[in-house]
């Protein structure tokens, strides 16, 4: 393959994910205030766009309270500082099995929700973006599966591509990348995509250079695509995927620490990448270059 890399870059900050991580770093925000404000520092570092999950603020565990998506909306409208808004619609799609022995009923973790509640905050706060998992895969616990059916990831996708709000395809694997293009084969994505690639996550593709490289080159010429992978690979990541013609994301969802021993802010990652982006000898995206290239709109959330 040859070097194609890209001379102009923009960042995406993953601020909190929805991982066990709320505990193992007092940097890991769990309210919408501190996810927002953690947002916002990650912007003024540099990222264009912020990819947000929503915890409950008391416990700091995943959920997906339509309620605390749009305060945490708001919170980073309201600021002065401008950035791209990306919102997760991962959570609802979660089958937890019991022992091989016994593995049925589901077991607790489970939560399986209709295409129409998990774009519920979607449809309300209007981000320019969401992301939409292209795929199931076995994902990390040993009974825990990571289900998106293509009859779900159908209904979602011609959910979000009517509300006007653009679609982050999330490819774990190479056959979510296959299923991607065959979805805008058939219109119900809008063609040219974009596209994140997730290497590394237990258990879909490794994040071994041949794997990646095989990634990138099977995303579609006119796509978008932006890649990370997780802990200590995410900032050699930074520079892999520039140098493969994409862009880069960073972020506490992804990795805890800055060094070895040292726990990051959102905002130091983001530091981090624009520097390796500049030493290789790329211009960092502004939000408004962003939503230019990528056709974004910036809209109120729907009157409550």
């Amino acid at each position: 393959m040859p070097l194609n890399m890209r001379r102009e870059v923009f960042v995406t900050c993953a601020v909190t994910g929805s991982g066990a991580t709320q505990d193992r770093s007092p940097h890991v925000p769990r309210s919408p205030r501190e996810i927002a404000g953690s947002a916002i520092d990650a912007a003024k570092a540099g990222a264009a766009i912020v990819h947000c999950h929503v915890r409950d603020p008391e416990t700091g565990a995943p959920s997906r309270d339509p309620a605390l998506y749009r305060e945490l909306t708001e919170r980073i409208r309201d600021s002065e500082i401008d950035v791209v808004l990306n919102l997760t619609t991962g959570m609802g799609g979660d089958l937890v099995f019991g022992p091989p022995d016994a593995p049925l009923p589901l077991t607790a973790g489970t939560d399986m929700a209709p295409a129409a509640e998990r774009v519920a905050p979607i449809a309300s706060c209007l981000p320019e973006i969401c992301t939409l998992d292209c795929g199931t895969m076995n994902f990390a616990e040993a009974d825990y599966v990571m289900t998106n059916t293509p009859g779900m990831l159908r209904a979602m996708a011609s959910a979000i591509t009517a509300l006007g709000v653009t679609p982050e395809i999330e490819c774990f694997d190479t056959g979510h990348l296959w299923l991607a293009r065959r979805l805008a084969e058939e219109g119900v994505l809008t063609s040219p995509a974009l596209v994140q690639l997730c290497m590394g996550v237990p258990w879909g593709a490794p994040d071994d250079l041949s794997t990646f490289l095989a990634m990138a080159q099977a995303v579609p010429p006119d796509w978008t695509f932006s890649a990370f992978s997780l802990g200590r690979h995410q900032m050699p990541y930074v520079a892999a995927s520039v140098l493969a013609g994409g862009h880069v994301r960073v972020g506490l969802e992804d990795n805890l620490h800055l060094d070895r021993g040292v726990l990051a802010t959102n905002a130091q990652l983001v530091e981090r990448a624009v520097g390796i982006v500049e030493a290789l000898g790329a211009r960092i995206m502004g939000p408004a270059e962003v939503r230019a290239a990528l056709g974004l709109t910036k809209r109120a959330p729907v009157a409550a």
